[in-house]
This record gives structure tokens, C-alpha cells and sequence, in this order.
């Protein structure tokens, strides 16, 4: 075990514990960025007694973190942890909430592959059935499509420039974060972690598109993109998405929208307006890796048009807004189902499957 007076500073977990983050939600006070990049580092570098680790853990979930701690685990997590490959197109960044789905179908493969094929590259990164939900995340529903998953950051990136789309693979470009599986999974709640490796940026984007439950939260991730100084996001969008992830509700959705030098916006989305009339259960699937990769292969082969074939065009045009390639969704809209009618999407598909 690592020793504090050795490799660190005077912060060890416990001290922590018991000075600063521990006594409670409404009297605990928050740590500086230099306490809480040392708790971070202390925790990659597996120093910290178990016990002490889950319950800094859940000292930090009772509490909650502010930006400035939130940006001082993420610019660690970026320091010692991500291996970055960064491809010649310059993609949107997704980040979906890494412990998956389990009611409705997943959207974004869909929706990427009709952004890409539009002309707008599209990343999307997840690990396997990550605590704590462990549910369904991208690398299930690719794998039933027939692509690769298990691809070193290299390949992830030649992904990106070969097809438009690609997939960066937690385990081999977050293999710190990875590492804490096993921690992570014995806590039986989410922890900062699962906040943190979202913003991961594996591809090194400049525009980051993810989810957020409620709109206090949203504000919090654009002020945790604002003061790390690992993050070089120069636009940011989140939304409330379906079950936390990257695909956005039927009927009304809120949104947060940010760019460098501009204050945050946020305003509402309504899939009537865009003559969509669905609910959540109309995209509730039974096998959601099984049932999300056939949809997807339905969708973007022209043979499927019904409410999930609205939602990944929807999707896919919120993807081309994000990285401002068109003006509006409803620009965006109609450029994804272009692609969709001439066969462009589905050409992508099958360069994904072939890489």
C-alpha cells in the first residue's frame, strides 16, 4: 500500500473523512480542488483501506459534489487514466450514462450512424454492464449488429475517420476507472465515478452531447466542463434523456445548451412539434441489446417507419445540431431521413460491420 508522506500530500481519505466531507449531508463542507484531486489520486493508486474508500463514497453522495471537485476528479481520471486517440474528423462526443438501460430501446447507435452518414461524426464510449445498474449500454447493441467493440483507442479512432462513427471501449482507454469495478459494483449505489468517466472525452472532442436528470445537474456538468483544465469541450449539450441516457423523450424534453463565451440556455423540446405522437412505452422494448440492434438495422435500412424510426432520425438531427452542421432540427430532420430514404445510413452500418 502506497504511504502518504511518500507519494502524496496530507489529505488521506480518512483524514477527509473526518475533517471535511463526513459528518453528514446538511454539515458537511466541500473540499478544494487540491484535497479533492489528492482523494482522487489516492483512489487510482489503490491506496485507501476499503472501508474508508466506500464510505468516502457515499459521504460524497450524501453531500454532493460542486463543480470544482467534480472537474478536480475528472482532470485526474484525464491525467492518469484515459488514453486519448484523437481522429482526424472532429466528432461529437456522447456520453451516455455507463450503467446502461433496462426499459426502453437504446437510440444512439441509430441515431450516430444517421448522423454520420449526414456528414457529422459521431463518438460514443461505455464500458460493459458497469455498476450499478449493470444494464444494457452501447457495446451490447453494437456487438448484436455485428461490429467490434474490444478495439484499442488506435482503432477506435481509425473507426471514426473510416466510417464516421465510432466506438472508444472503457477497459482499454479508461483502464484506471476500470480498474475500480469491483469497489464500484460492492457500493450498491452510484458514486462520482459514474459522473466523471462521461466527460471522458477519449476522442478528444470539442462537442459534448450527454443526459442529465434534472436541469440543477446539467448546470453542474457545464460548470465541471468550465474549470477543468483537462476538457477543452468548447460546446456543450445535455438533456434529459430516457432513463438517464443520450436519447431524448418522447413529448417534452428539457434541454441546456452552452458554448465558450456564451451563458448557458435552456429551453424545452416537444416531438409533437415535429409530428411524432408517442409516449415513453412506445419505445419500451423486452430484450433491450437484442431488440435495440434489430431495430436500429430496421430503421436504417428503410424497412421500419414507426415511432422508433422517428426517435433515431429525431436523434440523429439533435447529433447534427450539436455539432452546429445544421441550423435547426427541423434542417436536421429532414437531412437524417434523406440519408435514411437513399441508403446512406445503412451504408454506414455495413462499413461499421466490415471494420
Amino acid at each position: 500500500m502506497a504511504q502518504a508522506s511518500q507519494e502524496f500530500g496530507d489529505w488521506p481519505l480518512k483524514r477527509l473523512m473526518t475533517e471535511v466531507v463526513g459528518s453528514g449531508p446538511k454539515s458537511a463542507d466541500d473540499m478544494d480542488r487540491e484535497q479533492a484531486r489528492e482523494a482522487f489520486q489516492r483512489i487510482l493508486a489503490g491506496e485507501p483501506d476499503q472501508t474508508t474508500l466506500g464510505a468516502f463514497w457515499l459521504a460524497n453522495r450524501w453531500k454532493r459534489n460542486n463543480p470544482e471537485e467534480l472537474a478536480a476528479y475528472t482532470d485526474v481520471m484525464r491525467e492518469e487514466s484515459v488514453v486519448t486517440a484523437e481522429p482526424e474528423a472532429d466528432p461529437v462526443d456522447c456520453g451516455a450514462n455507463y450503467d446502461g438501460k433496462d426499459t426502453s430501446a437504446i437510440l444512439g447507435v441509430g441515431a450516430g450512424v444517421v448522423a454520420a452518414a449526414a456528414g457529422t461524426p459521431v463518438v460514443v464510449h461505455s464500458g460493459d454492464r458497469v455498476p450499478s445498474q449493470k444494464a444494457t449500454p452501447y457495446k451490447h447493441v453494437l456487438e448484436e449488429l455485428g461490429v467490434r467493440t474490444e478495439l484499442e483507442p488506435g482503432e477506435s479512432a481509425d473507426m471514426v475517420d473510416e466510417t464516421g462513427f465510432g466506438f472508444y471501449y472503457q477497459p482499454a482507454f479508461n483502464p484506471v476507472i476500470d480498474d475500480l469495478f469491483d469497489r464500484r459494483d460492492e457500493m450498491g449505489v452510484r458514486t462520482f465515478v459514474n459522473t466523471i468517466e462521461t466527460v471522458a472525452n477519449p476522442a478528444n472532442a470539442d462537442v459534448h452531447l450527454g443526459s442529465f436528470y434534472h436541469l440543477a445537474f446539467a448546470r453542474k456538468m457545464i460548470d465541471l466542463i468550465r474549470e477543468s483544465e483537462r476538457l477543452d469541450y468548447s460546446r456543450a449539450i445535455f438533456f434529459q434523456g430516457m432513463e438517464g441516457y443520450d436519447d431524448i423523450r418522447p413529448g417534452y424534453t428539457k434541454v441546456a445548451e452552452w458554448s465558450s463565451g456564451e451563458d448557458l440556455e435552456d429551453y424545452e423540446i416537444e416531438t409533437a412539434e415535429y409530428g411524432m405522437d408517442m409516449e415513453r412505452e412506445d419505445l419500451a422494448v423486452d430484450d433491450i441489446a437484442v431488440d435495440s440492434a434489430t431495430i436500429t438495422a430496421e430503421v436504417l435500412s428503410g424497412d421500419r417507419e414507426d415511432h422508433f424510426a422517428d426517435a433515431i432520425a429525431l436523434n440523429g438531427a439533435f447529433r447534427m445540431y450539436a455539432r452546429q452542421d445544421v441550423e435547426s432540427l427541423d434542417a436536421g430532420l429532414e437531412r437524417a431521413r434523406e440519408v435514411i430514404d437513399d441508403g446512406s445510413a445503412e451504408a454506414v452500418l455495413e462499413d461499421l460491420q466490415a471494420f
